[in-house]
């Protein structure tokens, strides 16, 4: 069984920032010894069973953001995992992620804890109430931050965690009951991503976790500085007047 793999998702439409992205990952994973694996084509194509989604949604005929967790089918081959987004910038000088796991089946950055700017911090508050609020059969942790939850654009986990896939494929474990409501965008989850699934998850189950610090997935333009920052994650790249230049300069 190999060591560690990077694993990382650019299907459908995909920006041309993406590019040079997935190019600093790729450096990344050689100077770390890690493989990476770049998923160019659907392979789960999950789609709502019962959509309340927009067309535009649904576009493709599948949601893409669910492609990621077929990582999980690797799990029978390395030692450890890390699903890191397409729109993710690896500096040169970041440390083995890896390294951060310890013996906890999974691991990544909690939104709220970041050193958020004031309005990216009230959107947080918001946006807990919309997607967690209603999920009251496990403990978020809430605060006048908001919910404790992790962005799931850098997530790490090992071999622990496939104790609570119970032994089902990726697709098996995505077409649980428990999530369809997730998946069809029931109510606030109209608008929701593979976040709002896993973050129930991994707080259902009671898995072992560790929050890693900020510098592993900076949020461009919603943290105050990615100065010292190890992978700076260039969300929400639509609201950005030239997302290919702001990587450029990172």
């Amino acid at each position: 069984m190999a060591d560690k793999l990077v694993y990382q998702v650019a299907v459908g439409e995909v920006q041309p920032f993406y590019r040079t992205c997935i190019e600093s990952v790729a450096r990344y994973c050689r100077r770390i010894g890690a493989d990476h694996i770049v998923q160019t084509e659907p392979l789960l194509r999950i789609a709502p069973e019962k959509s309340a989604r927009s067309e535009n949604a649904l576009r493709l005929g599948y949601l893409p953001i669910y492609e990621k967790e077929n990582a999980f089918s690797y799990l029978d081959r390395y030692e450890q995992i890390a699903i890191v987004d397409a729109d993710v910038f690896v500096r040169d000088s970041a440390p083995d992620v890896f390294a951060e796991l310890g013996d906890a089946a999974f691991a990544g950055v909690v939104e709220r804890d970041m050193p958020l700017t004031e309005a990216y911090a009230s959107k947080v508050v918001k946006h807990s109430r919309g997607q967690f609020d209603r999920l009251r059969d496990v403990d978020w942790r809430w605060n006048e931050r908001g919910a404790h939850y992790y962005n799931m654009g850098v997530m790490l986990f090992g071999q622990r965690l496939a104790e609570h896939l119970h032994g089902q494929t990726p697709e098996q474990f995505l077409r649980r009951p428990e999530f369809a409501r997730f998946i069809n965008g029931e109510g606030h989850w109209r608008w929701s991503t593979d976040q709002t699934l896993l973050n129930y998850w991994v707080k259902r189950t009671g898995m072992p976790t560790r929050d890693l610090d900020w510098r592993w997935n900076a949020l461009y333009s919603a943290v105050r500085s990615t100065q010292g920052a190890h992978f700076v994650h260039v969300f929400l790249s639509a609201k950005l007047a030239n997302p290919a230049a702001v990587v450029a300069n990172l």
